[in-house]
């Protein structure tokens, strides 16, 4: 692995005990927002359901599109606009159109153009709003599992809700794979060094190498979801076609990673994870290692058959 000790420009004074004590997982219910791109691929979905499926534990208060671009989708903004349309498509699903209007907002409608300036966007000012809102021992959990332009814009354009929020991101590569190329990360490289660089608590969910073990297969979803309700068998459904857009052939399996920052706010024994100094992703997709950074949460293991248990019973409500 290259290593390489460039950081980004802004500098924090949120000091590390501070940021230890907001990344220990949280007793009790939980306020929590969803920073999603579901148009993307089929994980974002299950994540999702897996949320709303999960009210004991996660008051969910508000859904922000996230914004991607790849085969699928013209532009940045297209891939928003059509995660935004996705959204309302899995809530109605539920029974929960009446939520549409008053929970789910258009993020980004492109990528960070450098590490100052922010995308404008209703999800980046919510998210301001929400978490400056919130008491001060008392944080908002961010979920992220997309490009992180719309969080990164929100702590650009008000810098003081660090203090407010703990940032669950699913993004890069484990920091042993040969480099962190990982769709998320690399969508927004800039927006990725803010989130690791500004000192906000972050529990981060490396991609392969770590959550890459949550996959699921053909016959597993069709046994344990199909014909339970409407929003399983649309699971069903996309799932597999996503594997036939991929040519995956008969013996294909889906890595539905986006379930696992879910997952650890559950009550369950599912996770592990250890302190790391934050890595900062370079330009050249590699990380930036220096063992003074200030600390975040690194999941290193997750406990793949607990997870897909809890999750397929839930959906199959």
């Amino acid at each position: 692995m290259d290593i390489h000790y460039d950081h980004p420009a802004p500098a924090h004074d949120i000091p590390p005990e501070f940021i230890v004590s907001r990344l220990k997982k949280p007793a009790g219910r939980v306020s929590a927002v969803l920073d999603t791109d579901p148009f993307n691929e089929v994980d974002d979905q299950f994540a999702l359901a897996y949320i709303l499926r999960s009210p004991e534990r996660i008051d969910l208060q508000a859904i922000y599109a996230a914004p991607f671009h790849n085969e699928k989708v013209a532009s940045a903004a297209e891939g928003m606009e059509r995660s935004y349309q996705e959204t309302h498509r899995i809530l109605a699903l539920m029974g929960r159109e009446g939520d549409c209007g008053q929970m789910v907002y258009r993020g980004s409608d492109r990528f960070l153009a450098d590490e100052e300036t922010p995308v404008d966007s209703s999800a980046a000012r919510d998210l301001v709003a929400r978490a400056m809102a919130r008491p001060d021992g008392d944080p908002l959990y961010v979920i992220a599992i997309g490009a992180i332009t719309n969080v990164a814009s929100a702590l650009l354009i008000e810098p003081a809700i660090a203090r407010k929020v703990v940032v669950l991101w699913l993004g890069g590569h484990a920091l042993e794979w040969f480099n962190t190329k990982e769709f998320n990360m690399l969508q927004d490289v800039a927006a990725a060094r803010v989130l690791l660089g500004c000192g906000v608590p972050v529990v981060l969910f490396p991609c392969n190498g770590v959550v890459s073990a949550l996959t699921t297969t053909g016959p597993e979803i069709e046994h344990w979801l199909r014909g339970k309700n409407q929003l399983c068998d649309y699971l069903c459904d996309i799932t597999r076609e996503e594997a036939e857009r991929n040519r995956q052939g008969p013996f294909w399996s889906r890595t539905i990673w986006d379930v696992a920052p879910v997952a650890w706010l559950l009550e369950m024994d599912c996770t592990e994870a250890r302190l790391e100094p934050a890595p900062i992703p370079s330009y050249d997709g590699y990380y930036s290692i220096c063992p003074c950074n200030h600390p975040i949460l690194y999941v290193y293991s997750v406990r793949r058959d607990r997870i897909i248990g809890d999750l397929y019973t839930k959906l199959a409500r």
